[in-house]
């Protein structure tokens, strides 16, 4: 037993700490309730402005939903369009007005997604994802997609400044 113990001693010792090749936990930037609220309140104020009653989803980075905001006389069906299109841009990690080439492929017609113009991420500093936005019922997606932008412009500054 006594030549055992000096043994394993010696055998750790050579052998040296076990080191990870990268980080074993990694931090992650959310965005937050009332950051959520502030998009999502300054998309519906962009539309409004031009006539316009909308739904606004803003999603988490892995899609969940933060905030849903449907003004008075929004139609139904502009929430889960919304939710969709934020879904999308999310998990791309792209404005949906991008993606609306590949709406008749297989991911196009993945059920969830949503390949009109409307949805786009939210990005700190220009690259880091931390969620999305969608906007439904202008009449048009290049709309949906300008009042979702003005929007994240609410507080897009004090998010790149955390850079």
């Amino acid at each position: 037993m006594r030549k055992i113990v000096p043994a394993a001693i010696a055998a750790a010792m050579i052998s040296g700490p076990v080191v990870a090749e990268g980080p074993m936990v990694v931090p992650l930037q959310r965005l937050s309730m009332d950051s959520a609220v502030k998009i999502a309140q300054g998309a519906i104020e962009e539309c409004r402005e031009k006539g316009i009653q909308i739904a606004v989803t803003v999603v988490d980075r892995e899609g969940t939903v933060q905030v849903t905001l449907r003004d008075t006389i929004a139609a139904p069906i502009t929430v889960p369009i919304s939710k969709m299109k934020a879904y999308t841009a999310v998990n791309f990690n792209a404005a949906t007005s991008a993606m609306t080439d590949r709406a008749n492929t297989p991911i196009g017609r993945v059920e969830g997604l949503v390949m009109s113009a409307g949805g786009v991420p939210v990005l700190v500093g220009g690259s880091s994802l931390v969620a999305g936005v969608g906007v439904s019922g202008a009449p048009g997606g290049d709309t949906d997609e300008e009042c979702a932008l003005a929007g994240i412009a609410k507080i897009q500054d004090d998010l790149d400044m955390l850079m």
